[in-house]
């Protein structure tokens, strides 16, 4: 007869483990001796070992008791569906390392290729990453929103970038940022966008965009967003009310 340790030690496993199968159900817990110590015999050997061969397999503790009395059909059976069921974590586990390899490529993960890519062009251009997440965290809610309009939408801000005045409107408005919104800094950056706004205006593309953004409330949702991520919007939203425009992520005449 065998101690519990004797019987870990044939079988392979740690004591701890059989005393685990012995909680679970799996592996009968002999009654003690007169001593008071639970001695295991060759049959308790032979369990734990299939016990230990069908865990080792991948096979899910809960489903061990029904193999170990199985007939051989029952048997292959459930093998076939823990197969399946192992193929099926296989293949959500690789998805997951996908999706984490591509946390080390920025942004990759958090908005489309097409956003990704423009926001690559804004870094190259020497935008600061501030300027750049911010950018991004609009971006990701606008393609939860409007997911099947993202490129085109980023067929449009390519050709903005490819404006040296959208690079320099990019670039003080890192001077505000970091140096704080004085006049001297608030008059270039208002003069710029009302100048754009009113040539986007004139070729009527003003008009096209609030056609694409026809909903007031997510608008509103995504404007808020920007004005709670720095107060700096709030002033440039007061400049820009003062020369008749209103809005933030889709501008309007006032």
């Amino acid at each position: 007869m065998l101690t519990i340790s004797q019987l870990a030690g044939y079988a392979g496993v740690t004591v701890r483990a059989v005393r685990h199968y012995h909680q679970v159900g799996l592996l009968p817990e002999p009654s003690r001796d007169g001593s008071g110590y639970r001695t295991y015999d060759a049959a308790a050997v032979v369990r734990l070992i299939r016990i230990r061969t069908l865990a080792e397999a991948g096979v899910p503790l809960a489903r061990v008791q029904e193999l170990l009395g199985a007939s051989p059909a029952e048997f292959a059976e459930a093998v076939a569906e823990i197969d399946t069921e192992l193929r099926a974590r296989i293949r959500e586990l690789q998805e997951h390392r996908r999706r984490i390899s591509r946390l080390a490529d920025g942004d990759s993960l958090a908005v489309p290729a097409e956003v990704a890519a423009y926001l690559d062009r804004m870094r190259a251009a020497g935008i600061s990453e501030a300027m750049v997440e911010g950018e991004r965290d609009g971006w990701i809610l606008m393609a939860a929103r409007w997911p099947e309009k993202i490129p085109e939408f980023m067929v449009d801000k390519n050709a903005q970038l490819d404006d040296p005045r959208v690079v320099r409107l990019y670039l003080l408005l890192d001077d505000l940022l970091v140096h704080g919104a004085s006049d001297a800094r608030l008059d270039p950056v208002v003069d710029l966008m009302v100048e754009m706004m009113e040539e986007s205006a004139a070729r009527g593309e003003l008009e096209q965009q609030s056609e694409d953004m026809r909903d007031d409330a997510f608008v509103g949702l995504v404007d808020s967003f920007a004005t709670d991520s720095h107060p700096l919007v709030e002033q440039l939203q007061a400049r820009l009310a003062e020369r008749g425009w209103t809005g933030w992520s889709r501008m309007e005449r006032a």
